[in-house]
């Protein structure tokens, strides 16, 4: 009798055991076998069976048990992740892990909604091992994963491949496919709360097996607990992605405030600064040295043929623009109304209604935004007023200074001193030596050339007037040759004017007694210019050979002399020859070899030999008339010289 009730005993301990390792279910039966093995009565199996039902029960609830801790660990250790939110990929595909591991399933994956194409795309995989299963993309509809985007609601299909309630496409069966799943699980990602109206579906989370499974409630209530943290985590991100996106912004917002108002700020000191200079009448040099600081970066001036007025911000000798490159700019500055860009620089054009004054040039900052470059083009309109006052100022300067030459060229009865006091006040020293320039140009109907003088006189000491309808200047003498200055005149106001203009330079006058003389004998000259085909030139009396000896105030014979037989003079002085005897001879015979040796008393070869030396002394065209005349001329005055030279005994 005692046996009989130790066994059942037995029994109840080892399935206390069991349940204490969490043994499986087999362990357990094995103990009903075990008491019928060893001849247990039918009322103690009775009893044991009994015991290991309510064994396998308590199994069942203990296991459930541990899995929902393990679910709500893992629920747990998920609002962990989103709480430290910091890379949404990684908290996704921790998600997804977790999904696999605590459904125990070959692979879970997640899709998100693509608003502008109308899909789903697959967003993270775990487990996945085919490329063509993750990149599919699902339409609405379409699919498990498309009808539970769809309609908001969980599915799962024991066998994927035949289940007819969802639509099958060819690309996502092939998908599925060559994954090898069966049975497939998708809960949606839903944002907001209430009715489903209020309700948004951004993706669908999926457990997957590669062999039939049913899924039970508790596990498709697990997987939703987990879409609804991977739906707050994609929510969350972006959130954060729109804070971020919108603290860009307003760092940029801030950045573009602050650089306007630093602009601001600088384009009214730029402003106060150019006021105070236009108020103190400063040149456009002072001007372009304020904004070429301002804009920190190289200023030039041209006047309306592309000359350097200005420059400032840059080296001296720094390359300037094409002169085609500049007129090109400047015209479509002029078109637009506004500074263009060319190349690396910026062009503005100085206008005074629609005349053009100048052109500005900023270069090195091809990128010059709207406060500096408005403050570029206000720069232009401040030099053309700086431009139109000096003008202004030059012409009341330039009338006076006229008055003052008209004054001198008539000259008659006036007093000297008088003179000299009114060219001091003018900043002119009269007492000092001056070369009088007089030029003529035959298209000058509206007295540009005037004008043109005038310019050409810009920032030199001097005076300028229209006289008789020519142009009348006086300028220091500063050593250049008078000729020499008269070309240079002749060459600027033919290209200022675009016509020729003949100039004739007579000086270096002394004392303003002299100077209506030195007027008359460059009218002279000029008009012997005029008849000789030289216009358009510049000369002055010494160039004109004889004409400008008969023609000169102050007749050079020496110079003329030595101009024309000085290199015959030099010969025979040196070595005791009579060239210049045989060349008078030879001009006195018309040019006959013969009869001039009949006069020399010599052999006629001596002739020919001497007029070969005189030819190679004098140059080829010693016998052209002109050149004839002038040595005829010349020989005459050195024998009168001569003639009236004391004798040296």
């Amino acid at each position: 009798m005692s046996q009989t009730t130790a066994l059942p005993t037995a029994a109840l301990r080892r399935l206390v055991e069991l349940l204490a390792t969490d043994a499986s279910a087999d362990a357990y039966t094995a103990v009903s076998a075990r008491a019928r093995t060893d001849g247990v009565g039918e009322r103690e199996i009775e009893d044991i069976d009994r015991a290991v039902s309510a064994a396998l029960g308590v199994r069942k609830v203990l296991r459930r048990q541990r899995r929902r801790e393990a679910e709500l660990t893992a629920l747990f250790d998920t609002a962990g992740d989103l709480a430290a939110l910091r890379d949404l990929d990684a908290v996704l595909h921790s998600i997804v892990r977790r999904a696999r591991t605590l459904l125990g399933t070959d692979t879970a994956y997640l899709t998100l909604v693509d608003e502008a194409a109308q899909d789903t795309f697959m967003r993270v995989t775990d487990g996945s091992v085919s490329l063509a299963f993750q990149t599919l993309r699902l339409k609405l509809g379409e699919g498990l994963g498309g009808l539970v985007a769809q309609t908001m609601r969980p599915y799962a299909s024991p066998d994927y491949r035949t289940d007819e309630r969802f639509q099958h496409t060819e690309a996502i069966d092939y998908g599925v496919l060559d994954e090898g799943l069966v049975a497939i699980l998708g809960v949606p990602l839903l944002l907001g709360s209430g009715p489903a109206g209020n309700r948004n579906v951004i993706g669908v989370l999926f457990a997957a097996d590669r062999g039939p499974r049913a899924f039970s409630p508790d596990e498709v209530a697990l997987l939703g607990s987990l879409a609804a943290h991977a739906a707050i985590a994609i929510d969350t991100a972006r959130a954060l992605d729109d804070a971020q996106a919108a603290a860009a912004e307003l760092t940029e917002a801030n950045t573009v405030i602050q650089n306007h108002a630093a602009a601001t700020q600088r384009a009214a000191e730029a402003h106060d600064r150019l006021t105070d200079l236009v108020l103190r009448g400063s040149d456009v040099s002072e001007v372009a040295d304020a904004v070429a600081e301002f804009l920190g970066g190289p200023l030039t001036l041209f006047d309306p043929r592309g000359d350097v007025l200005a420059r400032a911000g840059g080296p001296a000798d720094a390359p300037v623009p094409d002169l085609g490159a500049l007129s090109g700019a400047v015209a479509r500055a002029r078109a637009e109304g506004r500074s263009v860009r060319h190349g690396d620089s910026w062009y503005c054009a100085v206008l005074a209604g629609q005349e053009l004054l100048g052109s500005l040039a900023f270069h090195g900052r091809p990128d010059l935004d709207g406060p500096d470059r408005r403050l570029f083009e206000r720069t232009g309109t401040i030099t053309a007023l700086l431009l139109l006052l000096r003008r202004t100022v030059a012409e009341t300067e330039n009338r006076v200074r006229g008055e003052l030459l008209t004054d001198l060229l008539d000259g008659a009865g006036r007093d000297p001193a008088l003179f000299a006091e009114r060219g001091h006040r003018l900043g002119v020293d009269l007492t000092r030596p001056h070369l009088m320039l007089v030029a003529q140009c035959a298209a000058d109907p509206d007295g540009r050339l005037t004008a043109g003088a005038q310019q050409y006189l810009f920032g030199r000491e001097g005076l300028c007037c229209e006289y008789e309808q020519h142009a009348v200047m006086l300028v220091p003498d500063d050593g250049t040759e008078p000729g020499q200055a008269a070309r240079a005149a002749a060459d600027h106001l033919s290209q200022g004017l675009g016509a020729p203009v003949s100039v004739v330079a007579a000086g270096p006058c002394r004392g303003p007694a002299a100077l209506p003389g030195f007027y008359r004998e460059a009218r002279r000259c000029l008009s012997a210019m005029l008849v000789l085909g030289l216009s358009g030139d510049g000369a002055c009396a010494a160039d004109l050979g004889f004409l400008g000896v008969l023609l000169g105030k102050e007749q050079d014979t020496g110079g003329f002399v030595e101009r024309i037989l000085g290199p015959v003079l030099d010969w025979d002085e040196r070595r005791g020859t009579e060239l210049v005897r045989t060349l008078q001879a030879y001009f006195a015979v018309s040019g006959s070899h013969i009869r001039a040796k009949d006069l020399l008393h010599v052999h006629v070869n001596t002739v020919v030999q001497r007029i070969e030396r005189i030819g190679a002394l004098l140059g080829r065209d010693w016998e052209s008339p002109e050149r004839a005349l002038e040595i005829q001329l010349a020989l005459r005055i050195h024998l009168i010289s001569r003639l009236g030279r004391p004798s040296s005994a």
